[in-house]
């Protein structure tokens, strides 16, 4: 992203909310039980193309105004003028101004980078929000009756011919309702409004949505897809069986209740999974069992699971949050790389 681009809404919304709310279930892992229940998911799902391979969703309100980011403060050590500056500079605040984000993923074709889409709800300044844009080099475009943004991401996309820059979009697709994503992405959805054939057609992504219970965070997605664009150690790929697909959630509160799902290529792919997380519990286990403080910092994993299903379920509890913020208080609680104690 180049520096005339450094407040546009693409970057600055993507990081902050991934950050702020998907990040908390990447960092404590896993999601809840109760993934089968009647449930079509969001409305922006409408907005998002056919063939997306993974979707995401965070209700960043709920996380935003739960116990479990209020405690999880204490140990950023962020000021506030990060927040301040994106407020002055778009209006919107964060914390308060935000409702939800669904994020899409097509897979790879054509030997391109695969495309992101996010749908933003909340309450924004339209008016503000598109001349930040066009004042850091966006040019507006119209596209079907919409006002899209169009900005040079400042670097070649994968696949793309030499000396083709990708592009980065913004439409307001409706009052409170804005898309983010590469310029593309960003058409399709405007598409979806008139020309139907959005992932809510997709029988086995919608099934898998069907089944969510309601939650703070979720994904689901075809797990190919979610691994073609990761660089995973061999050590993982030579021992974990081909999956199909995955389903994870999570509901925050005063803590995180967790469960990831997923379903191999045949029985005895998932038992060999199962096989494999019951031996990282039991090491995991075996290592804390001498250590009563951090085994009081770690959760108590369960396994489950039959057929070709194997399903991962844990909670952050307080009890948890309470352990972790007295060894952060007493100093035991070091950096990763320095092995600074955390202040």
């Amino acid at each position: 992203m180049t520096a005339k681009t450094r407040y546009f809404l693409i970057g600055s919304v993507l990081v902050l909310i991934l950050g702020l709310s998907i990040g908390v279930v990447a960092y404590y892992g896993g999601m809840p039980s109760g993934l089968f229940s009647a449930n079509r998911g969001p409305a922006e799902l409408k907005y998002m193309p056919g063939d997306t391979a993974v979707v995401a969703y965070a209700n960043v309100r709920d996380v935003m105004n739960s116990e479990l980011r209020q405690r999880l403060r204490k140990f950023q050590g962020a000021s506030e003028e990060g927040r301040n500056e994106f407020k002055n500079e778009t209006g919107i605040d964060i914390e308060r101004d935000i409702d939800h984000v669904v994020v899409g993923v097509r897979p790879k074709t054509d030997a391109k980078t695969p495309r992101g889409l996010a749908i933003v709800s909340g309450r924004f300044d339209s008016t503000k929000i598109e001349s930040l844009a066009t004042g850091h080099g966006g040019i507006v475009e119209q596209y079907r009756g919409k006002r899209i943004v169009v900005v040079k991401g400042g670097h070649k996309a994968e696949g793309e011919p030499a000396g083709r820059e990708e592009e980065l979009a913004m439409a307001f697709l409706s009052p409170g309702v804005v898309a983010l994503g590469t310029s593309d992405m960003v058409r399709l959805a405007v598409d979806r409004e008139t020309s139907g054939g959005s992932v809510l057609q997709n029988a086995e992504m919608m099934k898998l949505v069907d089944g969510l219970d309601d939650p703070s965070l979720w994904a689901v997605g075809r797990f190919d897809a979610l691994t073609a664009h990761a660089t995973l150690p061999t050590e993982v790929t030579d021992r974990v069986p081909p999956l199909t697909w995955f389903a994870a959630s999570g509901r925050v509160n005063g803590g995180l209740q967790a469960v990831v799902k997923a379903e191999a290529k045949d029985e005895q792919g998932a038992a060999n999974l199962r096989d494999i997380i019951r031996g990282f519990v039991a090491l995991a286990r075996m290592q804390t069992d001498a250590k009563p403080g951090v085994k009081a910092m770690l959760p108590d994993i369960q396994l489950s699971g039959e057929g070709r299903e194997v399903a991962v379920s844990f909670a952050v509890t307080t009890d948890m949050l309470d352990a972790i913020e007295a060894a952060h208080a007493a100093g035991q609680m070091k950096k990763p790389v320095t092995g600074e104690p955390i202040k």
